[in-house]
């Protein structure tokens, strides 16, 4: 049944990700396209949504994932939101139930202290693959699956061009703070609205 099976897929990604919403993308990816959920290039365009709109990313995908599925499986979308979500929910609340009471003594542990540190290095490679593969998608119209490029380059110079203006912006400090994430998706916004929509206004082929 497809609840089952989005609830259950769901809770092994919320289960074994640890590192945020952003480290869930490379199971999220391969669970809902492998299982024919969603097409790649449909899941990329929600994973900047999911990034740009409010609440938790992973609530946010979960529950669109879920909608998607479900509904192709000619099942209730909304039943299909709720089994994921619940599913990609229930580890963390699960486990930060378990350790609350112990928080304090569970981290003075040195063997929970390595295993922090060994994950801490996995996370940043996976976010890293994540940032590169989004960045080959959005940018040059290929991707990477088993291995293998997938597609053909074909590159999108306005995106990289937009791109090219807002990523040494996010470095830039002003009286010792960053430009705040919220002002960088608002800025990102616009002018990605700015720019394809005067294209398109323009006829122009992009």
């Amino acid at each position: 049944m497809i609840y089952l099976d989005l609830f259950w897929t769901f809770f092994k990604i919320g289960l074994f990700t640890i590192g945020g919403g952003q480290a869930m993308i490379p199971m999220i990816m391969t669970n809902v396209v492998d299982k024919g959920w969603m097409e790649y290039n449909s899941l990329v365009d929600f994973i900047a949504i999911s990034e740009s709109t409010p609440g938790p990313f992973a609530v946010n995908i979960a529950t669109y994932s879920g909608m998607v599925a479900a509904e192709g499986a000619g099942a209730i979308g909304v039943i299909g939101s709720m089994c994921a979500t619940l599913g990609v929910v229930l580890p963390s609340v699960i486990i930060i139930l378990f350790i609350a009471k112990v928080f304090t003594e569970f981290m003075k542990k040195k063997a929970v202290k390595q295993v922090f540190l060994g994950v801490g290095s996995t996370v940043t490679g996976l976010l890293a693959s994540v940032w590169l593969s989004l960045f080959l998608t959005m940018i040059f119209g290929i991707s990477i699956a088993n291995y293998q490029v997938v597609g053909t380059v074909n590159p999108d110079w306005l995106s990289l061009g937009l791109f090219a203006v807002i990523f040494p912006i996010s470095f830039i400090k002003i009286k010792g703070k960053k430009f705040p994430a919220i002002l960088l998706v608002v800025i990102s916004a616009l002018l990605g609205l700015l720019v394809f929509g005067l294209c398109d206004y323009a006829g122009i082929n992009i």
